[in-house]
């Protein structure tokens, strides 16, 4: 039968079933391999075009290709191995089925997505850099010649002197820096730089330019008279007068004005007026130009160059053939300490004040940041009796912390370098200092909360060979600004008695009204003892603390290093009015200044404390004049964030509403009074670990006062306690293992250094088996291990590793008891500490598919999922081995156990009934799509057709398995099947999304003030230079220091009205996509400024939010930690 080759696939496939149920004919299809594998869209699909001949007598067939109608079927076409992707695979751990297996770094839960091919780029084979590759290929070679051209004497005539043209002086100078090239003579040479006496010149020796100095041609300069006028009665300078200029160290002959005259200076004063800053006042040999001096000072202010380098490439640039120029290093250091120390007065007005610089006052000389709360500054009226919802607008937030790195050498003394302004900015008044801490004994602060290693500095003999071992700082929390008076040197370790004087020298600055929340990373132990040790402080710091207005906290990502009962407690994330202040800014300061440590470290007393206040005042400059784009960046994403987490938010409270309001009340409960019921708290019914180790440690005291023997000074509990904490570090070197394998964490794991530890642990814990459980080395003896067994897979032989017949006869009486009770508490501990990692990983998985966008997030996010599941694996696995501890120690009857096991499908988060079934929903609309395109394929006779035999029971046994029931973990006590532990998590998670929506209100509001705060204190700071400026007075000094002195003060009036002027633009301006660029801002300042000018404010707007979606998507500026990044500010950890 002929068919038409425009008949349909379908009329194919009728006519097919046709024949086929037909009683007189029967056809049969015959399917191969390729047929069923081959995707319908990768079969080529050819049309025909009828041509006319050239005769015109004939028609002429051609096959055509027909290319499909979509992309993704031509891409899969051109690359067919790419059409079909096998999702990973995760390998099962064949050791113990029931571990918790940690997801891949990019699961989500979410079900795999094919990878679509990848199409070429013709990009891929482009230079990143077109014009490099340009020069590179083209133009190197002409780049070179002409360097080589101008080592001659190019286009300049070498016979005659373009200058003054006369016969017989022979052009033979050129200079390095002037433009043009041109050759000179000697006398046009001179009188060509008699403004320009630091200029480099080479002298044409008919072959080649050799390096000289305008010295050698009889350049003389003359100071104290214009340029190119020489005095009547020249005072001849030193001989070798030597001038340290950026372009290199130059010999120079000087002479100094001599007049006999009213006006004539001395000579030091004549370098001066010439912008030469003399080494000394009394026949200056040395002098180093403020352009040398500004450029050093940049530099190491912003690159941390030292002064040694910085000298050494004065010297290559002089001469790099290994003639040293005249040594003025010690000159250079000298000079360069005094004139920034003057660049710090100057700049705080001491030039203006009549005290002089002997006037300056403690602290004066410090860059204050301008939006932290100043009531004589940026306050309103009345802010004091503000009522109690706006009284967190006004808390100052400080953090302290102790930096290890800025050590000091028994180097010098305070009596031979002391300090040229200590006290005047950032380091506190050296003396009194000094003097309280040789009134304070050794202090022994051992800690009660585990993980603070700063605690453990103290006391310590590392600070041997150093007069000064850290420095102590506490900086405004949310700006990160050094505080006046906020810095002082450690002498051993971070002692309480160092911080408590450097919080009072702090607190002496802020108005005692105002309430302050304190940041600091051992705050737990430090607050205890706080007020008894403020009152024993000098009178100069001594303050009496309101605690009423004092709130003590730990810095979000210091916190975890603490206990539970310190997260609860000092969590920044449940304290009212602290928005979104993390406590961590004091570490970013550590991090600028640390790139000087080396060299401060073999310096003075006094050099390095000037240096500190310098790179500090420095520092906060950079904040001062960077504040608008923070805090607009802050408040653009606050408010996003505020609005998405009062959503979130609203949705829980419906879903919970009957039970919101005594959950509410119990919040505001405890923030009104601590001592109430914690809200937050995880409730653990029963004994801890902690508590049992007490208890037994009590018993075994009380033992011995009555007179029983000990074994061994480790008692029984210390023993059985030694071996489940090496069974803890060996669950946490497994973990570690796998991140590292997995490539998860961008940690430096030291695997080595952690095996080495946990060995020489298992050593020492096989000697106290000798004593108390020798059936244990009996059992390892009998053993037969590996020589390259690792540390992890060492097995302990715990008493419950033991048969039962093993555990009567070769341990000591009572240990099994000891371990049986301590499992309990392991079990008891562990099970609401994985749900705590549970309720956190489903909160992670949902920011990450919300908010995760770029790579840049999407590998934030994928670092910490990972981070959590590890530890959701430590808790889980210390469940699991305590419970096979305690059925061994049952002799295997589970029913004497109490607590159920605990197996891998049992660790899942926590669903609403509404989730599940918005899951199934899901489930079954793809499972709906997969039978319909398998129906519509073996409709189209492309898969054979379904037997009745075949009933696909895979989808129902699939999905009954992921629409299981909350597991058992959620809704059981230890033994009883109650709801109460229910109850107590979702009122934890309620709580905190309470916390985490109320934060990230008051962050927006936080930010609003700050903005409010800004331009007045601007303007605060524009009165007071014009005020200055007035204050001049100009008939009691010269014409020409007046004149400067206003001028400077008018500049800086004008650089904060600009600054403002500034800011109100960043606060107004439309958010740009990424990518855009602005219009470069213009200042509109008119340097005559009447004082009632200053007081004006211009009226607030509402900072516009216009922006692109992506734009926003991309804007999280304001994230400073991982937990505000996924968690709005809110991680549990243990």
């Amino acid at each position: 039968m002929s068919r038409k080759p425009s008949q349909s696939f379908r009329a194919k496939r009728r006519r097919t079933e046709a024949a086929s149920t037909s009683a007189a004919s029967s056809s049969t299809l015959v399917f191969g391999v390729a047929d069923l594998i081959t995707p319908p869209e990768a079969t080529p699909i050819s049309s025909f075009v009828d041509r006319v001949s050239s005769d015109g007598r004939t028609m002429q067939r051609e096959s055509v290709p027909v290319q499909p109608p979509s992309p993704l079927k031509t891409a899969r076409l051109a690359h067919p191995s790419a059409s079909v992707s096998t999702p990973p695979i995760i390998d099962a751990d064949t050791a113990d089925e029931s571990r918790y297996h940690m997801l891949p770094s990019d699961d989500d839960g979410e079900p795999p997505i094919l990878p679509l091919p990848r199409l070429p780029n013709p990009k891929r084979f482009e230079p990143a850099d077109k014009s490099m590759n340009r020069w590179m290929h083209l133009l190197r070679d002409i780049y070179l010649v002409q360097l080589l051209r101008r080592d001659g004497c190019a286009d300049a005539s070498s016979s005659d002197c373009p200058r003054c043209s006369i016969p017989g002086r022979q052009p033979q100078f050129r200079c390095r820096e002037c433009a043009g090239g041109l050759l000179l003579c000697g006398a046009c040479c001179k009188d060509a730089h008699a403004e320009h006496p630091l200029h480099v010149i080479e002298e044409w020796n008919g072959i080649f330019f050799a390096t000289t100095f305008l010295k050698k041609i009889g350049f003389r300069l003359q100071l104290g008279h214009p340029p190119g006028e020489t005095c009547g009665r020249p005072q001849h300078g030193h001989k070798d007068f030597v001038v340290v200029h950026d372009n290199g160290i130059h010999v120079v002959d000087v002479d100094f004005c001599g007049c006999d005259c009213a006006t004539r200076a001395e000579p030091y004063i004549q370098l001066l007026h010439a912008g030469w800053y003399p080494s000394t006042d009394e026949r200056p040999q040395t002098a180093v130009t403020f352009i040398a001096l500004d450029r050093f000072h940049l530099l190491t202010l912003q690159a941390k160059i030292t002064a040694y380098n910085f000298y050494t490439v004065l010297e290559r640039l002089t001469d790099n053939t290994g003639i040293k120029p005249p040594d003025r290093y010690q000159v250079f250091l000298r000079v360069a300490r005094q004139y920034r120390h003057l660049l710090m007065l100057k700049r705080a007005g001491r030039g203006h004040d009549p005290s002089g610089v002997w006037g300056t006052a403690s602290g004066e000389l410090a860059v204050v940041c301008p939006v932290c709360p100043d009531p004589s500054v940026n306050l309103p009226e009345g802010w004091e009796n503000a009522p109690a919802e706006d009284r967190f607008l006004y808390i100052m937030f400080i953090a302290l912390d102790a930096c290890f790195r800025l050590k000091r050498r028994m180097i010098s003394s305070e009596f031979k370098d002391p300090g040229l302004g200590t006290g005047w900015a950032y380091v506190m008044e050296n003396a009194p200092y000094r003097h309280y801490l040789l009134t304070v004994t050794d202090q022994k602060e051992m800690s009660t909360c585990s993980g603070l290693a700063a605690l453990d500095y103290a006391n310590t003999k590392f600070s041997r060979g150093y007069s000064t071992t850290g420095v102590g700082m506490g900086v405004c929390a949310r700006h990160e600004f050094v505080q006046r008076n906020g810095v002082g040197d450690l002498q051993k370790g971070e002692r309480f008695a160092n911080m408590d004087y450097v919080f009072g020298s702090i607190l002496r600055h802020l108005n005692a009204r105002l309430r302050k929340i304190v940041s600091y990373d051992i705050v737990c132990q430090w607050w205890k003892y706080l007020m008894e040790r403020m009152k024993n402080l000098p009178p100069l710091v001594r303050i009496t603390l309101i605690l009423e207005l004092f709130r003590f906290v730990i810095p979000k990502m210091h916190i975890h290093a603490h206990t539970l009962d310190c997260q609860v407690k000092f969590s920044l994330n449940l304290v009212p009015g602290s928005g979104q202040t993390d406590g961590e800014g004091i570490e970013r300061p550590w991090a600028n200044i640390g790139a000087i440590a080396s060299s401060t470290r073999v310096s003075g007393p006094g050099a390095r404390h000037d240096a500190l206040d310098d790179h500090w005042g420095f520092w906060n400059w950079l904040k001062f004049i960077g504040l608008p784009t923070i805090l607009r960046r802050r408040l653009d994403a606050a408010r996003k964030e505020a609005r998405s987490q009062r959503e979130a938010f609203e949705a829980f409270t419906v879903q919970q509403a009957e039970r919101v309001p005594a959950w509410k009340q119990m919040v505001q409960d405890f923030e009104a009074d601590s001592s109430k019921k914690n809200p937050y708290e995880i409730k653990i019914t029963g004994m801890t670990e902690l508590e049992v180790r007490l208890q037994f440690a009590k018993e075994e005291e009380e033992e011995a006062k009555k007179g029983g023997t000990s074994l061994h000074e480790v008692s029984p509990s210390g023993f059985v306690a030694a071996g489940l904490e090496l069974e803890d570090q060996q669950r946490r070197v497994r973990v570690q293992a796998e991140l590292k394998k997995a490539g998860t964490t961008a940690q430096q794991i030291n695997m080595k250094a952690m095996r080495a530890k946990l060995n020489r642990g298992i050593n020492r814990f096989r000697k106290l088996q000798a004593t108390y459980t020798p059936a244990a080395i009996q059992a390892l003896a009998r053993r037969s291990s590996s020589s390259d067994e690792l540390a992890e897979d060492v097995p302990l032989m715990m008493p419950s590793s033991l048969a039962a017949a093993e555990r009567e006869a070769g341990c000591l009486r009572g240990v099994v008891e000891v371990e049986k009770s301590l499992r309990e508490a392991q079990a008891r501990t562990a099970l609401p500490r994985l749900r705590n990692q549970l309720h956190i990983k489903s909160r992670l998985l949902l920011y990450k598919k919300n908010n995760a966008r770029h790579q840049g997030m999407n590998t934030r996010s994928r670092t910490i999922v990972a981070r959590n599941e590890s530890k959701i694996r430590l808790h889980s696995e210390k469940y699991q081995m305590a419970w096979h501890a305690l059925l061994r120690l049952a002799d295997g009857d589970a029913s004497r156990v109490g607590w159920r096991q605990l197996m891998k499908e049992d660790i899942r988060c926590m669903q609403d009934a509404e989730q599940v079934s918005r899951n199934a929903e899901k489930r079954r609309r793809a499972t709906q799509r997969r039978v319909d395109r398998e129906n519509e394929m073996r409709e189209d006779g492309l898969l054979p057709p379904l037997s009745y035999d075949d009933d696909d029971d895979e989808m129902v046994t699939r999905g009954g398995e992921n629409m299981r029931e909350i597991s058992w973990i959620w809704t059981m006590a230890e033994t009883a099947g109650t709801e109460e532990e229910l109850e107590d998590a979702l009122r934890i998670e309620w709580s905190k999304a309470w916390a985490r929506t109320r934060r990230w209100t008051e962050e927006v509001r936080l930010l609003e003030e700050e903005w409010r705060r800004l331009p007045i204190s601007y303007a605060h700071r524009e009165k007071t230079w014009i005020a200055r400026a007035v204050a001049v007075p100009t008939s009691e000094i010269p014409a020409a220091e007046a004149e400067g002195m206003i001028a400077y003060a008018t500049k800086q009036a004008q650089l904060y009205r600009a600054l403002a002027e500034r800011a109100e633009t960043t606060r107004t301006e439309v958010k740009l996509a990424r990518g855009k660029k602005r219009a470069t801002w213009q200042a509109s300042w008119d340097p005559v400024i009447t004082m009632d000018d200053v007081g004006e404010e211009d009226g607030e707007e509402e900072a516009g939010s216009a922006g692109s979606e992506d734009e926003e998507d991309a804007e999280r500026g304001d994230i400073e930690s991982d937990e505000e990044l996924l968690m709005g500010g809110e991680v549990d950890d243990d």
